[in-house]
């Protein structure tokens, strides 16, 4: 993202478990996330849970 010079970025992550719905955890680190990006003027567009064959779109959830 850095080296880019990107202004936005999306990040995905999977979940063994085959379940792509968020957890706590999920939602507490893409808040996190939002809040560090600011600092250094980047947009999280949105954040992927990956599960076994299907995936949730935290954007879409309202998260973002």
């Amino acid at each position: 993202m850095l080296h880019h010079n990107a202004g936005a970025i999306i990040v995905a992550h999977n979940h063994p478990s085959g379940i792509a719905e968020p957890s706590l955890a999920d939602n507490t680190i893409t808040q996190k996330l939002v809040k560090a990006l600011e600092l250094i003027d980047v947009k999280l567009l949105d954040h992927l849970i990956i599960g076994d064959g299907e995936y949730v779109s935290l954007a879409d959830r309202g998260y973002l």
